[in-house]
C-alpha cells in the first residue's frame, strides 16, 4: 500500500497543472490541487499506525488479497435485490460474486453436515444494519428484546435507550456478576421467565469469556424466544475454531466482518433456511438499498482465508496472547475483569487496580495514547462513572497478531502499558520505546 500510495503521490505535480490517471475517461476537474490531496493524508494514517500499538479490541488489519477488491469494477455495478431477483439489469456476474460468498461463508461456519440447512445474508453494510434487518424482519415496535447489559459488556444495538433498539423496541438487560465478571445465568433464565421476550440476544463487545450457547438455546425454548447471537467480535476465532460455535444452538447469527475475521468492513447474516426469505426481505427492500458488490467480492476473500490453517494458527496466538497479556498485567497489580481472557480481548478495572484507583477510563486512553499505546476506554460492572469517562480500559490483541507480534512481545508489552499508566519512565523514553517496539511489525 505504502508504495503504491508514493507512486500515485510522486506523479501529481506539485504545481496541480496536470491530472492523476491513468487512460482516465475524463480528466479530473480543474479545482483539484495538489495540497488537498487526499493520499498525503491517507499516507499520515498509515504512518500514524505504523508507528503505534494498536490495542482496540475491534480493529485489525485485513490482508492485501481482501482490499484489493475494494478498489475493483465490482464497486461501479448497482445490483439491488437479490442473486436472480434484481431491480436491474446487467447483474449476471455480481450475481456469481454474491452466490460464492454466501458459500464460501456457510462452509467457514456451519460444519459441513448441516449446510444445506442453513441461509446466509452477505449484502449487510455493517454489524448494527444486520442487527437492525433481524429486528426488522421478526419483530413488532414495543416488542421484547432481552439482551446483555451495555455496561456489562452488551453492544449499542442490543438495546441502548439512545440507539434504535431502544427507541423502537422494549429492552430487558441480563447481566454480570460484579463479583466474577462472568454471566449469570440463573439470573438470566429468571429475567427470561419474568419478562418472556420476543427476542433473546447473545453475544457481546467486551466478554473475555466463552458464551454458553447452549444455555441461551435451553432459556429460548423455556420460553418460546426467538435465538440470535451477535458475534461480531469473536467470528473469527469461531471459524478458526478456537470459540464455541453458535451455529447448533441458535437461529440466526448476525456478525461484522473487519474484527477477528480479518476482512474489509462490512457485515452478515446466518440463519436457519426456513427463516431466509424473511431476512432478505428485511435487507432488501426492508433497510438497504443496492449492496456493495466490491465489498461483497472482498468477503468471499476473507471467508476463503478464513478456512486455512494459516488462519486457524492466527487467531490460537490471538487468544493465546490475550491470556498471557491479562496474566501479565494481573501479576502487576491490574484488577482483570473475569479474571482472565479466552478470547481475544479482556478488560481492566482500574479503580480495583493497586495504585491506579483515581485514575480514570479516559484519563488511561489518553495517557496511553500519548505515548502511541491505543486503546478505548470501556464500563465494567459496578461501574459508578459514566460512560464518558468510565473505570475500565478495553484491550484486544487480534491486530498486533496479524502485525506479527507473539507470546514472547507481550512482557515487553505489558512493560510498556505499566510504564506508561503508573509514569514510571519519563514520557519521552516511553515515546521511543513504544514507536521503536510498533516499527518491528510491519502493517500487512
Amino acid at each position: 500500500m505504502h508504495a503504491l500510495l508514493l507512486s500515485a503521490i510522486l506523479s501529481v505535480p506539485l504545481n496541480g497543472k496536470e491530472h492523476l490517471h491513468t487512460r482516465a475517461a475524463s480528466p479530473t476537474p480543474p479545482t483539484y490541487r495538489r495540497t488537498m490531496n487526499v493520499l498525503d493524508l491517507l499516507l499520515e494514517e498509515q504512518t500514524r499506525q505504523s508507528r503505534t500499538i494498536n490495542l482496540i479490541a475491534s480493529e485489525n488489519y485485513a490482508s492485501p488479497a481482501v482490499r484489493e477488491p475494494l478498489a475493483s469494477i465490482a464497486g461501479s455495478k448497482y445490483a439491488e435485490g437479490t442473486p436472480g431477483r434484481r431491480y436491474y439489469a446487467g447483474c449476471d456476474v455480481v450475481d456469481k460474486i454474491e452466490n460464492l460468498c454466501k458459500t464460501e461463508l456457510i462452509k467457514a461456519f456451519v460444519p459441513p453436515a448441516h449446510q444445506k440447512e442453513y441461509h446466509a445474508n452477505v449484502q449487510p453494510h455493517a454489524g448494527s444494519q444486520a442487527n437492525f434487518a433481524v429486528y426488522n424482519a421478526f419483530l413488532e415496535h414495543g416488542d421484547t428484546i432481552l439482551s446483555m447489559s451495555l455496561n456489562h459488556g452488551g453492544h449499542l444495538t442490543h438495546g441502548h435507550s439512545v440507539n434504535f433498539s431502544g427507541k423502537n423496541y422494549h429492552i430487558e438487560s441480563y447481566v454480570v456478576s460484579e463479583e466474577t465478571g462472568l454471566i449469570d445465568y440463573d439470573a438470566l433464565r429468571t429475567k427470561a421467565h419474568a419478562c418472556k421476550p420476543k427476542l433473546i440476544i447473545c453475544g457481546a463487545s467486551a466478554y473475555a469469556q466463552h458464551i454458553d450457547w447452549r444455555i441461551f438455546r435451553e432459556v429460548a425454548d423455556e420460553v418460546g424466544a426467538l435465538l440470535m447471537a451477535d458475534i461480531a467480535h469473536i467470528a473469527g476465532l469461531v471459524a478458526a475454531g478456537v470459540h464455541p460455535n453458535p451455529i447448533p444452538h441458535v437461529d440466526i447469527v448476525t456478525s461484522t466482518t473487519h474484527k477477528t475475521l480479518r476482512g474489509s468492513r462490512g457485515a452478515f447474516i446466518i440463519c436457519k433456511k426456513d427463516l431466509g426469505k424473511r431476512i432478505d426481505f428485511s435487507v432488501v427492500p426492508g433497510s438497504q438499498g443496492g449492496p456493495f458488490m466490491h465489498a461483497i467480492a472482498s468477503k468471499v476473500v476473507a471467508f476463503q482465508e478464513a478456512q486455512t490453517p494459516e488462519f486457524a494458527k492466527y487467531c490460537a496466538e490471538v487468544v493465546a496472547c490475550s491470556k498471557l497479556l491479562a496474566n501479565l498485567l494481573k501479576e502487576r497489580g491490574y484488577y482483570i475483569v473475569t479474571g482472565g481472557s479466552q478470547t481475544h480481548l479482556f478488560l481492566v478495572d482500574l479503580s480495583k487496580s493497586e495504585g491506579l484507583e483515581k485514575v480514570s477510563g479516559r484519563k488511561a486512553e489518553k495517557r496511553l495514547e500519548k505515548n502511541g499505546i491505543i486503546l478505548n476506554r470501556n464500563t465494567v460492572p459496578g461501574d459508578t462513572r459514566s460512560p464518558w469517562y468510565t473505570s475500565g480500559i478495553r484491550i484486544g490483541t487480534a491486530a498486533m497478531v496479524t502485525r506479527g507480534c507473539t507470546q514472547k512481545d507481550m512482557h515487553e508489552l505489558a512493560h510498556l502499558i505499566d510504564a506508561t499508566l503508573r509514569q514510571t519512565v519519563a514520557t519521552k523514553t516511553l515515546q521511543k520505546e513504544v514507536k521503536a517496539f510498533a516499527l518491528k511489525f510491519a502493517l500487512p
